[in-house]
């Protein structure tokens, strides 16, 4: 009995392209850090006054500080790794919603379609969904597009393939939001304590400067902090996604129900409609980032 697909069953097509887009996360995520890091530097320098054999240190730190900000802008403007890490997660989730379609015989490739029909339909959706990102995609695993793994569940009896997509895929996705969703609602609610706690700490230092004849200018310095964090936690999206999984997860876990029930014969539009499903949220992730959707 032919079991669920797991990602050495899906096709190169989908490993390269997930690979690209971790690692254009990796590096958007640096390079903000960098960015990020280096104003709060330049700021931590422009607090304290400090001289050294003639030297300015002071002045140094906020120098060195405005050049890390600088390098890791020019480098995310020449490098692009957002454009990576997006373009490649929209590939790499078509490619994935086109396999598991394929496998268990969803619209377009029910099984009652004819084998090389399916077969060349799918190279057709595959070059689709690749036009356009190929200056900074590179597909260069080989290996075909139907795998042994799609072929043998696609080849399965109707209950076999099913109960594979049902435990596999829905349920697989269902827990995967769920875990998201409770990770970011927690992060949300330490950025946001963090930057309160923060905003605090900057009001008793200007309130020390104003009324306690405070010299040093630690306010300024906990306003970097502050505009540093709330950059940051634009970035990660923390409460955008918290919701936008919390939905998918609730709305998976009532395709699932319902496709345990289905016949064969409304089978490729029910399987359909939950990929679509599955795939809304990440559709809704792309388009807030770039306005683009990905076409499958």
């Amino acid at each position: 009995m032919p079991g669920p697909l797991t990602d050495a069953d899906l096709p190169g097509f989908w490993r390269d392209a997930d690979e690209a887009s971790r690692n254009g996360q990796k590096w958007t995520l640096i390079y903000e850090r960098l960015r990020l890091g280096g104003s709060i530097l330049a700021a931590l320098g422009a607090v304290f006054s400090l001289n050294a054999g003639g030297l300015d240190l002071a002045a140094l730190v906020v120098l060195l500080g405005f050049m890390a900000a600088l390098i890791a802008e020019l480098a995310a403007w020449l490098h692009k790794p957002a454009e990576r890490w997006y373009d490649g997660r929209a590939l790499a989730e078509s490619a994935k919603t086109l396999a598991w379609r394929y496998a268990v015989g969803a619209d377009p490739f029910p099984v009652a379609l004819d084998a090389t029909e399916a077969s060349n339909l799918l190279r057709e959706r595959f070059a689709k969904i690749g036009k356009g990102v190929s200056d900074r995609i590179t597909i260069t695993t080989p290996g075909p597009l139907v795998t042994s793994g799609m072929q043998a569940l696609r080849g399965a009896a109707f209950a076999e393939r099913r109960e594979a997509y049902v435990k596999g895929r829905t349920e697989d996705q269902q827990r995967w939001y769920a875990k998201k969703a409770e990770v970011n609602r927690k992060c949300a609610t330490g950025w946001r304590v963090a930057l309160v706690s923060a905003e605090v700490v900057a009001l008793v230092f200007a309130s020390l400067r104003v009324f306690g004849g405070w010299g040093v200018d630690f306010a300024g310095l906990m306003a970097a902090f502050i505009m540093a964090g709330a950059a940051w936690a634009a970035v990660k999206q923390f409460s955008p996604l918290a919701a936008a999984y919390s939905m998918a997860s609730m709305e998976l876990a009532i395709q699932a129900d319902k496709l345990k029930s289905v016949p064969e014969n409304d089978w490729p539009l029910v399987a359909a409609d939950a990929e679509e499903a599955i795939s809304r949220e990440h559709t809704m992730w792309l388009a807030s980032r770039t306005g683009k959707q990905p076409k499958v």
